[in-house]
């Protein structure tokens, strides 16, 4: 990435970020109603939960998406970079609990951030099997108080598409399998 194009991607963090603050008042944030545990974890009980977030733009594949599409679903959206190590060793747990809940009704996504489509694409080839949302500017990141300086970090998304978990960390499959568990149990009517 050129310098100017960093600097063009932090400043449009940076004005996001102004422009989320403004609109909230200096309020309390969702996150703020939340349990964090020792290890950071934050883990939002159901009726605390924030309203689901608008997230849509284009797969690493060129292909539209729309999360809407996978409500009803529980979906685990892990934010990665292929510069990024901590997320070359989190991959294959990744993968291994997408395939061990998928027919639990879970869907698993990835986005892409701070980084080139080619080198995103090379990254993900023979890794994981989900499909990927390409944000070099981290927009989509900002919409679940996740800092673009925090990769990686994974959200598990409740049936109704509401945050129920964010973890800012690099995961394991003993970490992540049993939070993606306990969510995908949870009555739909609560979600």
């Amino acid at each position: 990435m050129t310098p100017w194009r960093a600097l063009a991607a932090v400043t449009a963090a940076l004005v996001a970020t102004a422009a989320l603050t403004g609109c909230s008042g200096g309020g309390e944030k969702w996150s703020d109603r939340c349990d964090t545990t020792p290890d950071g974890i934050i883990q939002c009980a159901p009726d605390k939960r924030p309203a689901p977030p608008k997230i849509s733009g284009e797969l690493l594949d060129g292909t539209g998406y729309d999360i809407g599409t996978d409500r009803g679903k529980v979906v685990v959206v892990n934010f990665w970079g292929s510069w990024c190590a901590p997320c070359r060793a989190e991959a294959a747990d990744l993968e291994a609990v997408h395939q061990a809940t998928k027919g639990a009704g879970v869907a698993f996504l990835g986005v892409n951030v701070q980084d080139g489509r080619d080198a995103a694409k090379a990254f993900e080839r023979g890794r994981v099997t989900y499909p990927s949302l390409f944000d070099p500017a981290s927009r989509i990141a900002l919409a679940f108080e996740v800092p673009p300086n925090s990769t990686p970090a994974t959200v598990v998304l409740d049936r109704a598409g509401r945050i129920a978990v964010v973890i800012r960390q690099a995961v394991r499959e003993p970490m992540l399998r049993p939070i993606v568990d306990r969510v995908a149990a949870e009555p739909t009517a609560s979600s």
